[in-house]
């Protein structure tokens, strides 16, 4: 999942920037209003973590503004003002969620993944996929009952192909979804990847349209290697 950070102070930015891209997702760290709007302008995102008080504007204002637009990406805000009345401005303008500064980092990860089950259509943590079963909560992936072990870029990868069943997703938007402005990869690195997923999930778990990109294959019953 992409996801744009929006905090001034440097301390937290690196701090929630770290524990995002622990979990395995691409994360952009902007400090003002006006380097968000330009994230925004250039890269598409899963989700927004946005602080209210920032050098140029009001963060309250900028979420005003997207929901205005009618963009629809779940945000939810991080923020030191904890009175009820704040916290229900910031949920009647548009927020998912709310988290009042400080905060523990997988209280963090655990409403993240919570927001993101949401807007899948799924709050359910536990997904069943043909033969495959998975818990988006523990990060757990079984296939007829046997723990299949993936790394955090294949987790991931299954949860972008996941979060849009029956839809084929292109190289572009999975790539997207898995890096950030600063990353560096081959340009055959979703491929790799994807023949990766298909060695233990088995050889027809994801399908490829060519010239198109890959879905999930949700009858798939082949045998993993």
């Amino acid at each position: 999942m992409r996801v744009l950070l929006v905090e001034d102070d440097a301390a937290l930015g690196n701090a929630v920037s770290e524990q995002v891209a622990d979990q395995g997702h691409a994360v952009d760290w902007a400090q003002t209003v006006s380097d968000a709007n330009a994230c925004l302008d250039a890269a598409a995102y899963e989700l927004i973590l946005l602080d209210l008080m920032l050098p140029d504007g009001s963060g309250l204002s900028f979420l005003r503004a997207l929901r205005r637009g009618g963009a629809t990406v779940p945000v939810i805000i991080l923020t030191a003002r904890d009175r009820i009345s704040e916290r229900i401005e910031g949920l009647n303008a548009g927020a998912d969620d709310y988290l009042v500064k400080p905060f523990d980092l997988s209280e963090l990860s655990a409403r993240i993944a919570a927001v993101a089950r949401r807007y899948a259509g799924n709050p359910n943590p536990i997904v069943t996929v043909g033969p495959l079963e998975v818990d988006l909560a523990a990060h757990v992936l079984r296939r007829d009952g046997k723990t299949i072990t993936l790394t955090a870029r294949e987790w991931h990868l299954l949860e972008a192909l996941m979060r849009r069943p029956g839809t084929i997703l292109s190289k572009t938007q999975l790539e997207e979804s898995l890096y950030n402005f600063d990353s560096e990869f081959e340009s055959n690195t979703i491929e790799v990847h994807i023949s990766r997923l298909r060695k233990k999930l088995g050889k027809d778990a994801i399908e490829t349209a060519r010239g198109l990109g890959y879905r999930l294959n949700s009858m798939a019953s082949g045998t993993a290697s």
